[in-house]
């Protein structure tokens, strides 16, 4: 039977910051770290006082809002490996990233631990997520303000025997294996509870599958709840005895903190100092800033290179190019951000991604201006809606197309196209939607961003010149589209949209979006859905 009584849609945690729907301003205090609501869901919120138990499994509810809209192919992350053909491109093989000048040029994803595979190993029409994240009446209610904690989450996985939490990390590295990445930025949230216990157990489950896979360490200041160097420099000597710490060739560890301007220099000069003295390791400072103008300069005589959290739109994107010129001017490396989309229900704000678009242009600008590493923001973060991951309602579509890009921005040559593929994005509702039901928090546009649009994109990566068919409900139409990559704009319609390539009148490759838009909804949902035509799922 298919799944459709539960799965659900969404994304909403911030990687520890919160913004403030009317300037656009970062601002603390706004939620637990992470966007977690404090004590939220079986795993403790990071700050959260030990692990929380997960509620008693009680009969499953009709479910409503994300969660509702189900799950038209019942999709089941497997975890094997790509299928043949999923690509517009024959993807390089492992040895050809990883070595020479492409080796040098790094991805990795950012790991948020409060959304693994799985929460409790349950079935995915009864579990954690369907439950208590997806729909608006979970854990009590508490999310009810605002629509449910979630809009989407990770593509489900079949519960399994043994430690199934080991096997679960395993399949991610896998994944993100697969798609070319190197290794993960791990966002440490915490020291102790559940999600320091994942933190380790992703190294060690980094290890088992490949060596070569890196964790670079990435300690969240705006959620970690210590002000004592000594006490992180200890945490972060724990992580760095695992092998799958990420280390520059000459033996340094990478110490990345996500806004590493919420301590002094000073502050951050001990725990480096606490490192080498105490711990006898030598690191390689990479701070990660919200604001890197504003600090680059201060921090520049103790680090190895630089980075930002970044935009979430399309538009505005042209200052990465500066701040390349600017960290690398200063002889050190830029790790660039690279995103997806960004919609956060329960703080209220989002990005108009434009589709595809905000994808396709941080990863040019990534390429074009000469990044020397990038970071994915994020590959989990499903309450910040920005993930790259699979997940229920996207598929493979985000990773797959990033491998394109990651391909060229590793080897410098652009992949070439051997067979048709198609990708589908759409929202399920319009920008301007008013939801009927009982949520009174609703996401207002981030300043900065681009306007608010109603579209269905089709990307299209053709071998050679074709016709592209389409429906969006009940408007067909078809257009010409050159050998390469295309995107083209549709008006978005009620109904469902689909998308199929025809050359001298017979039909190729075809993808569907089956998720219906509608003018009434009772859940504001304004992430984007996507799907391609190189996958069943």
């Amino acid at each position: 039977m298919l799944l459709s009584a539960f799965f659900l849609v969404g994304v909403c945690a911030a990687t520890g910051t919160a913004w403030d729907p009317l300037s656009g301003a970062s601002v603390e205090g706004a939620s637990a770290p992470g966007g977690l609501p404090a004590g939220s869901g079986p795993d403790a919120a990071p700050g959260a006082s030990g692990a929380a138990t997960a509620s008693p499994t009680p009969p499953p509810a009709p479910t409503k809002g994300a969660a509702a809209k189900g799950n038209p192919k019942g999709a089941v992350d497997s975890g094997a490996e790509r299928p043949t053909g999923a690509l517009p491109f024959d993807m390089p093989q492992p040895a050809a990233l990883r070595s020479g000048a492409a080796g040098k040029k790094l991805v990795f994803a950012h790991y948020f631990t409060p959304y693994p595979l799985s929460l409790d190993n349950a079935a995915a029409d009864r579990d954690y997520y369907t439950r208590n994240y997806l729909d608006p009446d979970g854990e009590s209610g508490k999310h009810g303000r605002y629509g449910g904690l979630l809009r989407d989450r990770p593509l489900p996985v079949t519960p399994k025997g043994g430690d199934w939490e080991y096997a679960n990390l395993q399949q991610e590295v896998r994944t993100a294996r697969a798609a070319g990445i190197d290794g993960f930025t791990l966002d440490l949230l915490s020291l102790s509870g559940k999600n320091w216990d994942r933190s380790n157990l992703l190294m060690a489950a980094a290890r088992s599958v490949d060596p070569a896979f890196k964790i670079m360490l990435m300690p969240d200041m705006t959620s970690l709840k210590t002000d004592d160097p000594a006490v992180l420099a200890e945490a972060l000597a724990t992580l760095a005895d695992a092998s799958a710490a990420h280390r520059l060739p000459d033996g340094r560890l990478v110490v990345s903190p996500f806004k590493a301007e919420e301590k002094s220099v000073a502050w951050w000069t001990e725990v480096i100092g606490l490192l080498k003295s105490r711990h006898g390791i030598r690191t390689a400072f990479v701070p990660l800033f919200l604001d890197f103008g504003a600090h680059s300069g201060e921090f520049a005589p103790i680090s190895h290179g630089f980075s930002e959290w970044g935009s979430r739109s399309y538009v505005g994107q042209e200052s990465s190019t500066r701040d390349v010129q600017r960290a690398q001017g200063m002889g050190k490396i830029w790790m660039q951000p690279v995103s997806v989309q960004d919609a956060r229900p329960n703080q209220g704000i989002y990005d108009e991604a434009g589709n595809t678009a905000t994808l396709r242009s941080t990863w040019t600008h990534a390429i074009e201006d000469g990044a020397d590493w990038v970071q994915l923001t994020t590959w989990n973060d499903y309450s910040e809606g920005s993930q790259f991951a699979p997940s229920l309602h996207n598929g493979y579509a985000y990773l797959d197309l990033t491998s394109y890009y990651l391909s060229r921005f590793k080897t410098g040559s652009w992949p070439k196209i051997v067979r048709d593929t198609l990708y589908l994005s759409a929202r399920t509702q319009f920008a301007d939607a008013d939801p009927t039901g009982d949520q009174s928090l609703v996401m207002s546009l981030r300043r900065g961003s681009a306007a608010p649009r109603d579209k269905v994109e089709v990307l299209s990566f053709l071998t050679g010149p074709g016709s592209v068919r389409t429906t969006v409900g009940t408007a067909e139409g078809s257009h010409e589209a050159p050998a390469g990559i295309h995107s083209q704009l549709l008006p978005l319609k009620p109904g469902t949209s689909s998308a199929q390539v025809v050359r001298g009148g017979k039909g190729g490759v075809r993808v569907d979006l089956p998720y219906r838009v509608d003018h009434q909804v009772e859940v504001q949902d304004l992430q984007y859905y996507a799907a391609t035509s190189g996958r069943d799922s």
